[in-house]
Formats: C-alpha cells, structure tokens, sequence
C-alpha cells in the first residue's frame, strides 16, 4: 500500500507529540526533585517511590492495552488514555501531601501508557516490516526532544514559575495531544479479524508462550528498566552529589544527555534499517548496542571525575539500542499480534522500572549522609551497579538462547 507524505504526517506527527509529552513527565522529576523534596522532607526511598509511581501504573495497564489497541486501534485508544493523563497532571499541581502527588503520578503513568505502543502500531499499520526500526526510531527521536525539553527548560521555567505551574501547563498540552490524535489521525486498517476476546486472549497466549519473545524479552526489560530509572530520576542527583556539579550545571548535563539520547535513537532506528537490507536482523545490532550500554553502566561505576560528561553521554546515547526489541517483535508477529507482542514487553520493562527506580532509592539510603546533606557515592555505586549485574545475567541467557537458535 502507498502511502502519501501528508497521510505520514498525519500519523505520525500527533503520535511524536504525545510521545515528546510522555517522555516528559517520565523524567521532569530528575530536575525539579530539590523542590519536591523541600516541599515534602522526601527520604530517597520516598523520592524513588514517587517517580516510580509512573511506571508502576504504566506497567499494571499493558496487557489490556494490548488488545485494546488490537480491537479498537490506536488512535481512540490513545486520545481517550491522554485524558487520564491531563487530569493526573492537574491533580499533581494542585496536591498537598506525598500521597496527592503520588495518585496525580499514577494517573499521569496510566494515561500517558499507550504513548509508544499506539504509534507502534499505527505504524505497523501503515508500513512495510522492513521500515519499522526507522519509524520507531523516528519515533523515539519525539521522546528525546520531551526528555531535553525536561532538563535545562524547565530549570529555567523555575525562575518564573514553581512545579506546581509547569505541571498545570503540562495538563493542558496533553488535552490539546488528545483531541489532535482524535481529530487528526486517520483510521488504521484493522487485522484482527472481527477477533472476540477470548480469541484475542488466545493471541496473547501465543505471545507469551513464544521463545521469540522470551530470549530477548530479560535482556530489553533489564537493560529499559536501567535506562528509565537512571535517566528518568538517579542521573540528576548522581550528578549533584557525587560528581559536585551545581543545579545549573546538572541541568545542562541532562540536556546534553537528552541531546544524545535523542540522536541515538535516530542513529540505532536507521542503522538497524540499513543493515537490515544486507540481512542483519534487527536483533543483532540491538545486542550489539546493549552491550555497549552496559560497558558504559561499568565505566560509570568507577566514578571517574574527568570522563563524567563523556560517560554520560555515551549512557544517553547507548541506552537507546534497548528499544531495538519492540521492531524485531513487529517483524516476528504478524500484524494482528503486534500491539500484545509489544505491550507484553512493555509490561516487563514498566514493571522492572519502578522495582529499579525504587530500589536504587532504598539501597542508597541505606548509606549515612555526607555532612553536607548529600547521599554517598558508594550508595549509588551499590545502587547502579545492583541492576547492571540484572542485565549482565540477562545478556547471559540471550546467548544461550542465540546458540539454541542457531
């Protein structure tokens, strides 16, 4: 089927900025903490549980969303979910206890759920197999511009406003995303065949008993969950309190880190294309990229002063090979499956995102704080390196898996 430039636009363009929207709820909190815990006497463990309460509602909502984006498609899915999302948004602005911020953060993680796995599919819909890691891609690409958005931005919104301001703006942003994906966004062709939802159950079943999806799925959901949780909370306070840098300072680091976050994405979506037409497959430069990742994750963990910029920008951009999975799903499944191939995966990395970004809470605060008020370096060392040995073990099994296979 062709497709003409102004029907991709029209698909893709309000999928990117519910996705820009998405990202940056998912990781304000790295900068806006010090408020939030002035505000509220956080410990780490009650810091980590708050932003992590994003991904807890994130991942409980991914098996039904799957089939709904299989039954119903994804744009009425998703502009319906961006309603939650506003409303949890508004909520958050206007809370005035831990457990007010924490209900607004919940609804904020389930309405902003289907963010990536709608467009997912929208462009399982709309394009051939062999396109899709460019699309994802181009698609993660919108959520590195959230993630910069949401560093060195919205420091400088403090000066004008308070946390409390941004997130009402970032209330009514979502509801304009949300009648932009009903009103724009033409209607996808459907392949589930008039399925009932005990038959859709059935497909769901196929996914989750497929050794396809099972040999890459440990390795994805660790080395996402890292991911997320460091860049999303821990990277911010790693950077204030074991490397010294200032507010300012950290702030601009994170934009660079989503400078370089934003342009791996585009960089691993188009060379998983491009070596795909020599006959690559998609999961071999997704290991390939992982590896990396996880070879920066050690390098950090030695806290080396002078590689602190390059280190973590290399974290930012070698992290982004972790989305490589979801278009070797696509192209494993056929079309009808793909929205529960992709939001079973999801599910996984959701749910190892909030124990990561909870846990590495808890296991730094089991170190006493430094005179100054700041947390120990050996806590986040303890703490990072605590899911790195998670994906090393999962990297472990995907090798076995690749030698099963072959």
């Amino acid at each position: 089927m062709r497709v003409s430039a102004a029907l991709l636009m029209r698909v893709f363009l309000p999928f990117c900025f519910a996705y820009f929207l998405s990202y940056l709820f998912r990781t304000v909190n790295a900068v806006i903490a010090p408020d939030l815990v002035a505000d509220l006497a956080l410990e780490p463990a009650g810091l980590g549980l708050l932003t992590a309460a994003y991904f807890l509602a994130f991942a409980a909502f991914q098996l039904p969303l799957g089939l709904l984006l299989d039954r119903f498609g994804p744009r009425r899915v998703e502009a319906a979910l961006l309603l939650v999302a506003a409303a949890g948004a508004l909520l958050f602005a206007r809370a005035e206890s831990l457990n007010g911020l924490l209900l607004g953060r919940a609804l904020i993680g389930l309405g902003v759920s289907a963010c990536l796995m709608a467009a997912f599919k929208a462009f399982s819909q709309w394009l051939p197999p062999e396109r899709l890691p460019l699309a994802n891609g181009i698609q993660m690409v919108s959520g590195g511009l959230g993630a910069l958005a949401a560093t060195a931005p919205v420091e400088a919104a403090l000066h004008f406003t308070d946390w409390r301001g941004i997130f009402t703006l970032l209330g009514w942003l979502t509801l304009a995303g949300a009648a932009l994906l009903f009103f724009v966004v033409p209607e996808g062709r459907r392949e589930d065949g008039g399925e009932s939802f005990v038959e859709q159950f059935r497909g769901l079943g196929q996914v989750v008993r497929s050794f396809a999806f099972w040999r890459i799925a440990p390795w994805a959901f660790t080395g996402q969950a890292a991911y997320l949780s460091i860049q999303g909370l821990w990277s911010g306070p790693w950077l204030r309190e074991v490397a010294g840098r200032s507010r300012e300072e950290t702030a601009f680091i994170l934009l660079l880190i989503a400078l370089a976050m934003t342009l791996g994405y585009f960089f691993f979506g188009a060379l998983a294309e491009r070596l795909g037409r020599r006959g690559v497959p998609t999961l071999t430069v997704a290991a390939w990229g992982m590896g990396a990742f996880m070879l920066v994750q050690a390098l950090l963990l030695l806290h080396w002063t002078p590689l602190t910029l390059p280190l973590w920008l290399l974290f930012g951009f070698c992290g982004t090979a972790c989305i490589l999975p979801y278009a070797a799903l696509a192209q494993t499944f056929p079309r009808r499956l793909v929205g529960r191939a992709n939001s079973s995966l999801n599910l996984l990395v959701f749910s190892a995102a909030f124990g990561a970004q909870w846990a590495v809470g808890v296991v730094i605060g089991l170190w006493p704080q430094t005179p100054g008020g700041a947390y120990a370096a050996a806590g986040y060392r303890a703490g990072f390196g605590m899911i790195l040995l998670g994906q090393i073990l999962a990297a472990l099994w995907y090798l076995r898996c690749a030698r099963r296979a072959a």
